[in-house]
């Protein structure tokens, strides 16, 4: 018996939501992945700012933002109810989770050229760990949003 008729056999493993099961656990796998690589940064060299923090809040901020609007919202193929903006504001809704995590790998390009190029004797991990953390974040949020079917919701 292989790896895969051993996957398949699960209840939550059908076929019609093998997309959804493999953007779903992809969008996770980034999203810790960019987690992990601050977390280890911070045990290891301890040199954390505030900023660091919320760099990877705003990330994830972005994530939730851009995923809790589905595509029908979006699109005005749904009767919308939610506000006075209907239609219009889940677009604004979804355009400012993406700006938001935009602006957050931007701020971390940024805080990446000022560490290394202010210090020659500190390590560079840190703040190299700080970009890599919101380019997966915001990777996943894109996996997530976009690799999924949403017909069946």
């Amino acid at each position: 018996m292989s790896i895969w008729d051993s996957l398949t056999s699960c209840f939550w493993f059908s076929a019609e939501n093998q997309r959804n099961t493999f953007a779903s656990i992809l969008a996770g796998v980034l999203f810790f992945t960019g987690w992990w690589f601050l977390i280890d940064a911070i045990s290891v060299y301890g040199e954390t700012t505030a900023l660091q923090i919320i760099l990877g809040i705003m990330g994830t901020a972005s994530l939730i933002m851009v995923n809790s609007v589905s595509q029908a919202q979006i699109n005005g193929d749904v009767a919308f109810n939610g506000g006075c903006l209907e239609t219009r504001g889940a677009r604004i809704w979804i355009f400012v989770g993406f700006v938001l995590g935009f602006a957050a790998i931007i701020a971390a390009v940024w805080t990446m050229i000022v560490r290394l190029n202010g210090s020659e004797n500190k390590s560079s991990w840190p703040a190299i760990s700080v970009l890599l953390q919101n380019v997966f974040i915001f990777l996943g949020s894109i996996v997530f949003k976009f690799g999924r079917s949403e017909e069946s919701y």
